[in-house]
């Protein structure tokens, strides 16, 4: 499986990028990599594929703070571990040194 390369590099845009940015970037590359464009340029198809994927995610204020977060992984619902708002008991219980039981008696 390849890699997914960042959704902002996509779109050439900063990671503090308006919606306003991100519409226009991602305007600006669906028109160069539109297959009608491009007919029979496999290249530019994925590149537009690409494209639409990073703005669906982008210019979703939800969809974008979890990829913030979490990256790709957070899309695909294999959200990681808040390790900022646990406490040592949540941490060790998490990673299979304590059960949450062990903690609770403590």
């Amino acid at each position: 499986m390849s890699e997914k390369r960042d959704f902002y590099a996509v779109l050439s845009i900063s990671r503090e990028a308006s919606d306003d940015d991100i519409r226009k970037a991602y305007r600006q590359a669906a028109l160069k990599h539109h297959p009608d464009r491009n007919p029979g340029d496999k290249a530019a198809e994925e590149k537009f594929k690409e494209a639409t994927e990073a703005y669906s995610v982008l210019s979703d204020a939800e969809k974008r703070q979890t990829y913030d977060r979490f990256g790709h992984a957070g899309l695909n619902g294999a959200q990681g571990f808040d390790f900022n708002n646990a406490g040592m008991g949540d941490i060790l219980s998490r990673s299979g040194h304590l059960t949450a039981r062990r903690v609770a008696r403590r």
